[in-house]
Parts: C-alpha cells; structure tokens; sequence
C-alpha cells in the first residue's frame, strides 16, 4: 500500500480514487493532482514509484491545501470558537441539536440520538 501524508492509500483502486481517502482531498481535488502530476488516470495506486509519489506530494505542498491532521484541527477550532462567542450555531453544536434550521420536532434522531422515553414506567415487583 503506497503512503502519502501519513495515511494508506488502497494500492488496487486507481490513483484518483485513493488520493480520496486522504482527508481534505475529494473528487475534484483528486483529479486536479492526477493531471497536474501527470499521471494516467486509469493507473493504480499500487503501479506508482517513487519519482511519481513525490510528483503527488509536490502537487499537493505547491497548492498549500489544509489536509489531514491540520484540517481536523482548524475544523475543531472553529467550533470551539463558536460555542465560546455563544452564537446561535455555536449553542446548537454544544447541545448536539441540528446547526442548520432542520425541523426538531420529527426526525433529527441523527443529531438528537435514539428516543429517550420521559413519563411513568411500572414498577419492577
């Protein structure tokens, strides 16, 4: 399995494919680096040597993206800077509601977690 930026790259898929499974890198952003790179779009991740791996990395330092380790932080930075101003957004994510004007009232179980039962229940005997 080739690595780049400290993750596994699947070596069966193609090159495009893989770069996908770096955090920060999508679809786009994937065939960006192919072409820029130049590389062949149908070639595997497992078929790339060094000289081309270094093609990928230089591509992607060149382009100065937040990927990986640095993008989980800079995300997780921005909601703590939320909640501490006490923004609307920022009160929604602390209390784990829907950020983004869903309906609470039904649904929402994805952010809200399963049902929680409140009211009288029988007594064990």
């Amino acid at each position: 399995m080739p690595r780049l930026l400290g993750v596994e790259i699947p070596a069966n898929k193609k090159v495009a494919y893989s770069l996908r499974y770096i955090n920060g890198i999508g679809p786009s952003r994937a065939d960006q680096i192919v072409k820029e790179a130049g590389l062949n779009p149908d070639m595997r991740a497992n078929d790339l040597d060094e000289e081309q791996l270094n093609k990928v990395l230089q591509v992607i330092t060149e382009h100065k993206w937040l990927l990986e380790g640095d993008l989980r932080r800079d995300l997780a930075a921005n909601l703590k800077r939320l909640q501490a101003i006490n923004c609307y957004r920022g009160i929604r994510h602390r209390r784990g509601l829907p950020v983004r004007g869903q309906r609470t009232s039904t649904n929402a179980r994805t952010r809200k977690g399963s049902r929680k039962t409140v009211g009288v229940t029988k007594a064990a005997k």
